[in-house]
C-alpha cells in the first residue's frame, strides 16, 4: 500500500464537546496515521469556540488530507452518522471517537485486517476502555498514561489472529464499505446514539455473512467508554434478542484472554529493549 490518501480507508471523526480530548485525538492522528490519509471531522453542531479554533489550527498544519463540516443545528448522533456514512458511498470508513487517541500503526494494521479476508465486515482494535475489546482486562477501563509509543512497538511485533467479536465496539471501528451499503447503512431513526447504531449495523452485516473481528495488533487509547442514549438498549433487545446474552457470555468467559496475554507479553518485551538499541551494539 502506498502513501496516497485514496489507498487508505477514510477516517470519520464525529466531533464531540470535549475539547481537550479532541486536541489529543488530532495530535495522535497526526503522529500515527499515514500522510495523506483522508480525515473528515463531521461536526453535528457540537464543538464550542475553543474546539472550532483547535480544528482550524489543525487543518492548517496537518499533513493528512483533512476536512471539517459543521451543521448549523444538531441532527442527533445516530442520524448524523447515518448522513455522513451515506456521503462516503462504498468507501471503507473508520469511525473514530473524537476522544480517542490512536496508537501509531493503527490504520495500517486495521487496513491489513480488512484485506486479509473478504468476509470481514468490521474490524475493531484493542482499547483500554473498549468493553469486550478492552485491554488489559475485559470490560474494564484502565488508565494507560504515556503508552502510545510502547503499545505501538508491542503491536508491531504481534501476529494477528483476528478473533470474532459479538459486535463492533464504538471507540474505533473499520467498516467495509460494500458490506455496510448492502446491510442498509446506519439506522439513524431507531437509535439515538452512534454507540447503539454501530452495534446494530455490525449485527446486520453479520446477518448477511460478514464477520465482526478484533484487530488484535492495533490499539486505540481512550479515557471512557461510549454509552447508549435513552431507549437504545431496549431497541437493541427488541431487534436482536440474543445479542445481550452473547455479550454477557463473552464478558464472563473472556474468549480473547489468549490474545490479551500475548499483547501483555509483547509489551513487556518491548519495555525491556533499551532506547536507541543501536548505540549498545558492539561493532
Amino acid at each position: 500500500m502506498n502513501q496516497a490518501g485514496a489507498s487508505w480507508p477514510v477516517i470519520l471523526v464525529p466531533v464531540g464537546t470535549n475539547e481537550d480530548a479532541l486536541d489529543g485525538c488530532l495530535a495522535a492522528l497526526d503522529a500515527g496515521t499515514p500522510h495523506g490519509t483522508r480525515v473528515w471531522l463531521a461536526d453535528d453542531a457540537q464543538a464550542g469556540p475553543r474546539g472550532l479554533a483547535l480544528i482550524r489550527h489543525w487543518l492548517g498544519t496537518t499533513r493528512l488530507q483533512a476536512a471539517h463540516t459543521r451543521r448549523s443545528q444538531p441532527l442527533g448522533e445516530a442520524a448524523h452518522l447515518q448522513q455522513a456514512l451515506q456521503a462516503c458511498g462504498n468507501a471503507d470508513v473508520v469511525v473514530l471517537a473524537s476522544d480517542a487517541r490512536p496508537v501509531p500503526g493503527w490504520l495500517t494494521q486495521l487496513a491489513a485486517c480488512l484485506a486479509s479476508d473478504a468476509a470481514i465486515a468490521t474490524a475493531t482494535p484493542w482499547c483500554n476502555a473498549g468493553e469486550v475489546a478492552a485491554w488489559p482486562r475485559i470490560g474494564e477501563i484502565v488508565v494507560l498514561p504515556d503508552a502510545l509509543g510502547r503499545l505501538a512497538d508491542a503491536c508491531a511485533h504481534l501476529p494477528a489472529d483476528y478473533p470474532a467479536l459479538p459486535s463492533a465496539v464504538a471507540h474505533a471501528v473499520l467498516l467495509r464499505g460494500l458490506a455496510r451499503v448492502a446491510a442498509g447503512g446506519v439506522d439513524g431513526v431507531s437509535y439515538q446514539s452512534w454507540y447503539a447504531a454501530l452495534i446494530d449495523l455490525s449485527l446486520r452485516m453479520a446477518g448477511l455473512g460478514g464477520r465482526n473481528v478484533l484487530c488484535d495488533n492495533a490499539f486505540v487509547l481512550r479515557d471512557a467508554e461510549s454509552a447508549p442514549q435513552s431507549g437504545d438498549l431496549d431497541a437493541l433487545a427488541v431487534r436482536w434478542p440474543a445479542w445481550h446474552a452473547r455479550l454477557a457470555d463473552c464478558l464472563m468467559h473472556d474468549p480473547l484472554l489468549p490474545q490479551r496475554q500475548r499483547l501483555q507479553q509483547a509489551l513487556q518485551a518491548a519495555e525491556r529493549v533499551p532506547p536507541q538499541p543501536d548505540l549498545f551494539v558492539t561493532p
